[in-house]
């Protein structure tokens, strides 16, 4: 298997429009790896995107991707929904009549099928592609798995129970991806993982001069795991490698400070790296 991160902002990507900073102005004059767009990763081998941002369109176009046989979701949040279109736009044909288009397996863990039906008109917008037949819908039941191209793909909920994450196996090797959302998580037993997806978490302090950046009663604490906490839940883990992403602008770190930081955990002997967008990872 193969990881291609078409992805790696937040729901705050970089360059953020109309932004002056020193982080944004820097990604609008290099571009990637400086700058980051909405958060979505593929697996090659099961050839599975995981979540549709804003920005599908681009990423795919500028990706290796050559097809796509599972669309899975992991959330109903708009940074990881709201490029659905793109789904539409693979495989809708305009031009003959009657259409020779191709349809889209797409499915939808318990909890992520049930917030469609209520969240941002997703529900909607998805069935209306299955009546053009640019996709199939397959509603997953918690604890149901999909085989892919001889891959076993399970979704499971995590802590903030509306979220998923995803354990990928074919026999050999065994991958989790996170896309989002590890607040209050402690993970389960999962066995030895070959690499790990993660969201990298907020930065409540500076992780270079340990000043605070977050205000200990703003509400973002209650809500989204920390970088720190993101570390203790890479420490349960049973994981040879580790890739972060999900990295939000309003942290203020630019690639070249977080390949900084990721120099300072792999010296203290913590196997992370902090991913980019167009970042391909061989399992």
């Amino acid at each position: 298997m193969q990881i291609e991160f078409l992805g790696t902002g937040g729901a705050m990507a970089t360059p953020r429009p109309l932004c002056t900073c020193d982080v944004c102005k820097e990604a609008r004059e290099k571009g990637v790896p400086y700058s980051r767009s909405g958060p979505s990763v593929f697996v090659h081998g099961p050839n599975v995107l995981i979540d549709t941002p804003e920005d599908s369109y681009m990423q795919v176009n500028r990706s290796t991707v050559k097809k796509v046989d599972g669309v899975l979701y992991s959330h109903w949040h708009p940074d990881h929904v709201m490029g659905r279109r793109v789904l539409e736009t693979m495989n809708a044909d305009w031009i003959n009549y009657p259409p020779k288009g191709t349809t889209m397996n797409v499915y939808l863990p318990e909890q992520v099928g049930i917030d469609f039906e209520n969240r941002l008109g997703s529900g909607e917008h998805l069935a209306f592609f299955e009546s053009q037949n640019f996709i199939a819908l397959h509603h997953l039941k918690d604890g149901e798995s999909i085989t892919l191209n001889g891959v076993t793909v399970t979704p499971f909920r995590l802590a903030e129970d509306y979220v998923y994450a995803f354990l990928f196996e074919d026999g050999k090797e065994r991958i989790l991806i996170a896309p989002d959302e590890l607040y209050g998580w402690n993970p389960p037993e999962l066995g030895e993982l070959d690499l790990a997806v993660l969201p990298t978490g907020v930065f409540e302090f500076n992780p270079f001069t340990g000043e605070r950046q977050i205000s200990e009663i703003h509400p973002v604490l209650s809500e989204e795991a920390t970088f720190e906490q993101t570390l203790e839940i890479i420490d349960k883990l049973n994981v040879k490698s580790v890739y972060l992403t999900h990295v939000e602008e309003p942290d203020q770190l630019g690639y070249d400070e977080l390949l900084k930081l990721e120099k300072q955990l792999k010296d203290s002997g913590k196997p992370i790296s902090f991913a980019f967008d167009t970042l391909k990872v061989e399992i």
